[in-house]
This record gives C-alpha cells, structure tokens and sequence, in this order.
C-alpha cells in the first residue's frame, strides 16, 4: 500500500490535498489521508470537499473525532494509527520541527525496529529549518537520491525563485561569481486574517555573510550539492496580500547577450515568462488558469525589467521577478513525496504535472 499523510490543512495543506487525490490513480497513491487538529464550523465546507475528492480524514483521538462527527463528518483514524500506516508524512503546519521530536522520530525508530516494514519519509516546508535536508524540485534531485534522507525539508517559495534563478543562468553554478537579491515580500495569504502590515516594513540584515536568511537558505540548498555561492539578500513586507517580488542582480563569468539571457529562461521549464509588470495581474493569471488558482513554475521573470550589462569579463544580469507563493513548494513537496514512496524513478511521475506549467503569462 502507498499511503500519504498530510498534516494541516492550511496554504499548503488544503491544495496539497486536494492535487494529490486528483491525480491519486495516476501516481499509484492507494491512500491520502489529512489530520485536522481542530473541528471548527467554518472549515465544514472544506472539509467535506476533501473528504469528497477521496480524502480521509484524521483527528487526535476519539474525543476529538466524537466532535468533528458532531459536525457532519466521517473519521477514518486517529493521528497514531495514521502515522503507524503513511509510507510518506507531509507536515504542513508551523510545528514540524515540534512535531519531528515529539511523534516522527518515535515512528520512524519504530518502524526501523520492524521485520519488513517500510521506513517512511517525513517532509515538512520552509519555516521548519533544521528539519531535514533542504530540497527544491529540479534544483537538487541529484543530492536526494545520494543522500537518500528519511527527513526533507521542502524550502520557501522565495528560496525556490532564488535558487532557480541561479541555476537557469548556470545548471551546475560554476559560473556564478556573486548574486544579490532585494526580497520585497507581500504581508500575508489572502486566506490569512492575520499578519497583515500597515505600511512598507523592511528587515534587518542578521548574517554578516548572507544578509537576510533567503539567500543563506538558498546556499544552504545549492550546498547539497557541494556547491558554495557568493550570496546576499535583503528583505522588506509590503502592505499587499498578491505575490512575493524579488529584485535580482547576478553576475557572471564570461559575456552573454540580452538574447542569451533570455533563451536561457525561456529554455527553462521552471520559469515563466511575461511582459506583465504589475503582481495583481500575474496573480489574477494563476488564479484564473491555474490548477487551484496557482503557478506551479517556480519564477515569473518580468521581461521588460530584464537587463543584461557586460563587464570586461564578467555578464551582469539584473531585474524583478513574481514568486509564485506556495505553487512552487507544493511541486517540490509532491515530488518529495514520490520520492518516498518510488525512490529512484520518482522524476518519471512529475510528468504528471508538466501541463499544470506555464511557459508565458
């Protein structure tokens, strides 16, 4: 059996959920199951609607499950059993670090104890650092079938654009002399009620080497592949609930044209390219065509802000991309979650989704 345990069922829980059981025959997935920690009567809706895609749902334990039956639904298992049973764990909550001490380790020292048994793979995402080895999609499946680790951690969506951003202008980063990223990141998801900012707030710069911790978590991710990149970034919120922005200025060895840049991004399946230069009209794209209303590539590059200068021996590329919020870590996530379940042939079933992604908005 291939089961998958989600837990949360919040940003990235809920589509998460929801991607998964409509591909579920597809990726040979038997069963996905989601905890839900709290029954609450204005999730009821969504809550029957995955439970109506072919979700099962699972509580704490029985008093809890009497509650969430009380509301009109139907409880497969609690949290324990549900945990025995998942070949792949994806914690999409803000305690995966928490959780990993408290639950993961004990399951997975309990499996290992097991005669036959399959020891899962725990996933969680991007605040949760310390987790487990940092992983993107088409960035470093190389490490995760070296390294084969019991435990990833499915980096931020801004890491995700920092990174590709990297690698689309050098696959393997050795043309990479420095890059500086300037982060202008909205306040919240507009599925938030809280977080919000009353005006433009930026950050501090806490690592004398990387500056804010964007680009030191995007050499942390490219360091699993023994590389080591000149990075710096810094970070401010504006008081937007559309998309993450990010002013970029990479400089490289050697001369490129304006035209070599651009066939270099455009050759690139993770990015996307558009002549938009306003994140409410990217956005507005991703909801209206994309599979839950989201862009699975992992940068939207803004080709009217692209610029491309040559130095005596250096190419100097700047300009602003959109981030593509959660699309770009629920690709990542589901692909560490084939990982988990078909090791060495997981890349094979990501074609599944090579449809969900854009070549220009």
């Amino acid at each position: 059996m291939n089961n998958i345990l989600i837990v949360g069922t919040g940003t990235i829980g809920e589509p998460l959920i929801g991607l998964l059981t409509n591909v579920q025959d597809q990726l040979g997935i038997d069963n996905v199951y989601f905890y839900k920690r709290t029954p609450l009567k204005d999730e009821v809706a969504k809550v029957n609607n995955m439970c109506q895609r072919g979700a099962k749902l699972v509580v704490k334990d029985d008093e809890v499950a009497k509650k969430f039956q009380a509301l009109g639904h139907h409880v497969s298992m609690n949290f324990v059993n549900a945990l025995e049973v998942a070949d792949v764990v994806i914690d999409c909550t803000p305690a995966g670090n928490e959780n990993k001490e408290l639950f993961y380790n004990r399951i997975s020292e309990y499996k290992d104890m097991q005669a036959g048994a399959r020891s899962p793979v725990f996933i969680a995402q991007g605040s949760e650092k310390g987790f487990g080895m940092p992983y993107a999609y088409r960035i470093n499946d190389s490490a995760l079938l070296s390294q084969a680790p019991r435990f990833i951690q499915v980096v931020s969506c801004n890491t995700h654009n920092i990174a590709s951003l990297l690698k689309v202008m050098s696959d393997d980063f050795s043309d990479i002399v420095d890059a500086d990223f300037v982060c202008i990141r909205r306040a919240n998801d507009i599925s938030q009620v809280g977080g919000f900012v009353a005006s433009p707030q930026v950050g501090s710069h806490k690592s004398a080497q990387y500056g804010s911790h964007h680009a030191m978590d995007a050499a942390d991710l490219i360091g699993t592949l023994g590389k080591k990149l000149a990075l710096y970034s810094s970070a401010m919120k504006l008081n937007t609930q559309y998309m993450h922005t990010i002013r970029f200025q990479i400089k490289l060895k050697g001369k490129y044209s304006f035209d070599d840049v651009l066939k270099k991004l455009s050759d690139n399946r993770m990015v996307c390219l558009s002549e938009k230069t306003n994140a409410n009209r990217v956005f507005s794209f991703g909801r209206d065509h994309g599979y839950y209303g989201r862009i699975y590539n992992q940068t939207v590059i803004s080709v009217p802000t692209l610029s491309v200068r040559n130095a005596p021996s250096e190419t100097i590329v700047t300009g602003f991309c959109f981030t593509p919020q959660d699309g770009n870590s629920l690709l990542s996530s589901t692909s560490a979650i084939l990982y988990g379940l078909y090791g060495d042939g997981f890349l094979e079933r990501m074609s599944t989704f090579d449809d969900m992604l854009f070549d220009y908005i």
